[in-house]
């Protein structure tokens, strides 16, 4: 069914138009979108990596929630901003500006049905950029809109069963992701074939002490795809992982149903912007 792994009661597609008019105090209540991609995540991976771990992670939060937190989550949003692996088979990519326009539609809708808290959990590290900026400007439209836009990685977690030099290189289809996909969809990893690619440190070290600091894709560092060593993940490291990103994101999601963030004008260029598009809709 559509709702993957969120709890279906917690989907807010699955409600009606009138149900989602009568629910209570709409804007505090947490509207949150997984947002993802599908791109090569080398041999051993399926291509879908990011659109399951950003679908998993919301989905498991979302049953963790407890009854007195109002909080939704939406369909991901599956395919991303993936052009650096568009060297590679199976990868499907939007532009930036695509994806941009995509998340502020969203929310504009989002904004429209009444909610005023929105939270984007992104888990392609190629994206945060365009999702950010249709955050700000949500935010340079709406006054009273909070939205924010978080890496599924980025709450507190364990890694420490992972080697110190894959955590300061590796970046992709490494050891974390092979291991929290042995969790959420054991049937799509082929461990057999998994191979190890650790980059050499990026030779400017004043710039960039452990990431490249300087444009890239996938094929600078090799062509298999993976950028980390993926062998040692089992599928007891990605339950706990798979469990504490769950639970930290459950606590997160009840703190911004909590939270109070300033009401200020909307800039008005943004208004006029915005308004002067739905009225060309409406004539359209």
């Amino acid at each position: 069914m559509l709702h993957g792994y969120t709890p279906p009661e917690r989907f807010l597609p699955y409600l009606s138009w009138t149900a989602i008019d009568a629910l209570e105090d709409r804007a505090n209540t947490v509207i949150v979108l997984p947002a993802g991609a599908i791109e090569q995540h080398g041999p051993h991976l399926p291509c879908a990596v990011d659109s399951i771990v950003a679908a998993g992670v919301v989905g498991k939060a979302m049953s963790l929630l407890p009854d007195d937190v109002p909080a939704f989550a939406l369909p991901p949003i599956t395919y991303g901003k993936s052009d650096e692996h568009l060297h590679f088979p199976g990868t499907v990519t939007l532009t930036g500006e695509l994806l941009l326009h995509t998340a502020i539609e969203i929310g504009e809708s989002i904004y429209r049905a009444g909610f005023r808290k929105f939270v984007i959990v992104n888990a392609h590290g190629g994206q945060p950029q365009p999702l950010e900026m249709a955050a700000r400007e949500l935010r340079l439209r709406h006054g009273d809109f909070v939205i924010i836009v978080r890496s599924a990685w980025s709450v507190p977690h364990d890694e420490s069963f992972i080697p110190d030099h894959e955590r300061k290189l590796a970046m992709h289809a490494g050891h974390g992701e092979t291991a929290i996909l042995m969790a959420l969809a054991p049937q799509t990893v082929r461990l057999d074939l998994a191979e190890a690619n650790i980059p050499a440190p990026f030779p400017c070290p004043t710039l960039s002490s452990t990431r490249p600091a300087a444009a890239w894709c996938a094929r600078d560092f090799g062509p298999s795809g993976v950028i980390g060593d993926p062998r040692g993940a089992t599928l007891e490291q990605g339950e706990a992982l798979l469990e504490q990103l769950g639970t930290q994101w459950a606590k997160a999601i009840g703190e911004v149903y909590r939270m109070d963030w300033p009401v200020r004008e909307a800039v008005s260029w943004a208004r006029s912007q915005y308004t002067g598009h739905i009225e060309s809709c409406r004539r359209g």
